[in-house]
């Protein structure tokens, strides 16, 4: 029997021999192992040798028990996908051998990879539609590449915040329209989850998130949805925050729509974020329907919610409907109504001017081409001799120094009230951004607006105490209420226009007129309309608290419809009407430049004001109006100043008709 001592020294022995071979018999096997070099052409299956092996991982630590990363993949999920097709070598282009070495780059250059295949498909008709699937790839790579998810992490700079196969996995990318994209699609809050835990939380309890996760709907928003697949930035900046509002758009169109609709979306639409958003009101992620107690615009929580912004705010915020409609009679009867009226107002004021101006210019045109301008003839044709004292050396004083700069000033503020308020109005219009951007952006611009509407009231109430004064205290006694000199209308106005009318149709001569005409008083009085509507409602957008203290939410709808129906009614009414009785008649042509010099000529006087120089001549008082003619320089200043105030009031006129267009061909 074989002793313990012995028995163990021999096993010893043989151990001491194994050892000793172990370094010969690994470099023996190393060296009968041929290394195969990459090429282009190198197929899949060698790679495939090892990585298509089910469980192929290598050890992330230092022991064999440590977590595993997995070098496998399924190759026949990888053969349907949109690389299937592919070599392996084609992206991992730094493998120059097989086995490789250990020290290989994971990272594969996307960009790099598409715009050859751009290249190559280049030119060939056959190829379009994989061109085009190509350059939306590179797009969207570059788009990436710009991304908050391209930059260096925080805590590791040497590694990127999110690479491609974070989000698309290394090897199964397939097309959205395909079976696997919509399940990658349905999928997309989970892939975004592993880094944004608390969004994906907030989403899960979502009204979208309840959608996709309880019931699979389809058309259920997901991530990229909102905030883009590959265009994600950091939704610190305005440019993020619009393209996430804009992007809501996208599923609630109508509700999109009615949003720009109000000054919140007007100024989003101009490119700026100052003020409230879809996700400021809805909230960012957790957004719940409106009838969920836990919803932020739930009518018990949404005056918490206008307080986030409107610190002030009472409780007749809650009435706003920040997704009205004036189509809707039945849930917003008061903007129904409003609309409609201010609709019926404009038809009106402008079927019955425009058709009055046009009949006007043709009948005007047509007589100032048969008879020569101003002469005064007797029954026979025979011109009438003008005395010498009565010639055109002389004018007569229409407007004092003080009212013709009174009218420059109150022009000036109109115009710059036109330009500061349409571009808010016409948010949408192609020209409405850029000149935003000149004046400085919404909140410059609501300062420019609101001033210019100060120097507008101070001259409108100014005016009416001047008049009050005079009428009511140093003319008391001789002033005539319904005279011709007073503006109040009066029943010759009317016959005025019934002869105009007549003359127009050709049933009579041309009227003649006294101090003031009817048109004249029109143009007078519709500002006091216009102030009443126009600066009554911008006094309540104006002062959103305090009108809400009094009076329902819902006024600050009614206040914007009229606010802008009323402006846009000014504005067409003064660059159109207004200039035409002004400055395009015929017998005015180029442009009048009485509200610059304060005179016109006697001639001029006679024709236009005849009934006023009968009486001025019976009574003796016609030397007291007469003056000197305006000197040559002050008549060019005031051709040029009178110039730049028509074309500025036509450039105007043009940026609102392009706004309004814009506005309702766009739905």
């Amino acid at each position: 029997m074989t002793s313990f001592p012995k028995i163990f020294f021999f096993t010893l022995l043989i151990a001491l021999f194994c050892v000793a071979l172990l370094p010969t018999t690994a470099n023996a096997r190393s060296d009968s192992i041929d290394l195969i070099p990459v090429t282009r052409d190198t197929e899949n299956r060698k790679c495939t040798e090892c990585h298509g092996v089910e469980g192929f991982a290598t050890p992330l630590g230092e022991h064999g028990f440590t977590e595993k990363r997995s070098l496998s993949f399924d190759i026949d999920a990888f053969t349907r996908s949109a690389h299937g097709v592919q070599k392996c070598v084609e992206c991992h282009v730094d493998i120059e051998q097989l086995p490789h070495r250990e020290d290989l780059q994971r990272a594969v250059d996307c960009v790099e990879c598409h715009a050859k295949i751009r290249e190559a498909a280049e030119g060939d008709p056959v190829k379009t539609r994989e061109v085009a699937r190509v350059d939306l790839a590179i797009r969207e790579t570059e788009h990436y590449m710009a991304s908050i998810h391209a930059k260096s992490r925080e805590d590791d700079p040497t590694r990127v915040n999110a690479t491609c196969a974070d989000c698309h996995s290394a090897h199964y990318v397939f097309p959205l329209e395909s079976k696997q994209g919509e399940a990658f699609r349905m999928a997309t809050h989970e892939t975004c989850g592993r880094c944004h835990e608390e969004q994906l939380a907030d989403y899960s309890d979502s009204v979208h998130g309840i959608a996709i996760d309880r019931y699979g709907r389809k058309d259920a928003a997901v991530c990229t949805d909102c905030h883009t697949a590959h265009e994600v930035s950091k939704p610190e900046g305005d440019s993020p925050k619009l393209r996430i509002t804009r992007n809501c758009g996208n599923c609630h169109d109508p509700e999109y729509k009615s949003y720009r609709a109000t000054y919140h979306g007007q100024v989003a639409s101009l490119g700026w974020a100052h003020t409230a958003k879809c996700f400021d009101c809805h909230a960012h992620h957790k957004t719940s329907r409106v009838d969920d107690p836990t919803s932020k615009v739930h009518k018990d929580n949404r005056l918490e919610t206008c307080r986030t912004c409107h610190e002030e705010a009472t409780e007749g915020f809650i009435g706003f409907h920040p997704h009205g409609t004036t189509h809707d009679i039945d849930k917003y009867p008061y903007m129904w109504f409003a609309s409609k009226f201010m609709i019926a107002l404009l038809v009106g004021v402008f079927a019955f001017f425009w058709t009055h101006s046009a009949l006007w210019f043709y009948h005007e045109w047509k007589e100032h081409k048969e008879t020569k301008r101003h002469v005064l003839t007797n029954g026979k044709g025979e011109v009438i001799p003008i005395p010498e004292s009565e010639c055109s050396n002389k004018h007569v004083l229409r407007f004092t120094w003080q009212w013709r700069l009174i009218h420059l000033v109150l022009a000036i503020a109109v115009m710059i009230l036109v330009l500061t308020g349409t571009t808010v109005l016409y948010a949408d219009s192609f020209w409405a951004p850029t000149v935003m951007t000149l004046l400085g952006g919404p909140k410059v611009a609501a300062i420019i607006h609101r001033t210019s509407a100060i120097i507008f009231a101070i001259i409108f109430f100014g005016h009416i105490l001047y008049a009050l004064y005079g009428t009511l205290i140093v003319n008391r006694n001789t002033f005539q209420w319904f005279g011709p000199y007073s503006l109040l209308p009066r029943w010759q106005d009317f016959k005025d226009l019934r002869n105009m009318i007549r003359w127009f149709l050709g049933k009579g001569p041309r009227p003649v007129f006294d101090h003031w005409t009817y048109f004249e008083k029109f143009d007078y009085w519709a500002p006091f309309w216009g102030m009443f509507i126009i600066g009554l409602s911008g006094l309540m957008l104006w002062f959103p608290t305090i009108t809400a203290s009094f009076l329902p939410g819902w006024v600050f709808n009614v206040a914007t419809i009229v606010h802008g129906e009323e402006a846009f009614l000014a504005t067409v009414f003064l660059f159109t009407i207004h200039y035409f009785n002004c400055h395009w008649r015929p017998y005015k042509l180029p442009h009048d430049i009485v509200m610059f010099t304060g005179t016109l000529s006697l001639d001029e006087f006679k024709h236009e004001r005849k009934t006023e120089y009968d009486r001025l001549v019976a009574n003796g008082e016609l030397d007291k109006y007469l003056v000197d003619p305006p000197s040559k320089r002050m008549t060019l200043y005031s051709q040029i100043l009178g110039a730049v105030l028509i074309v500025l009031g036509l450039v105007l006129l043009m940026l609102v008709f392009s706004g309004f267009l814009q506005q309702v061909t766009s739905g």
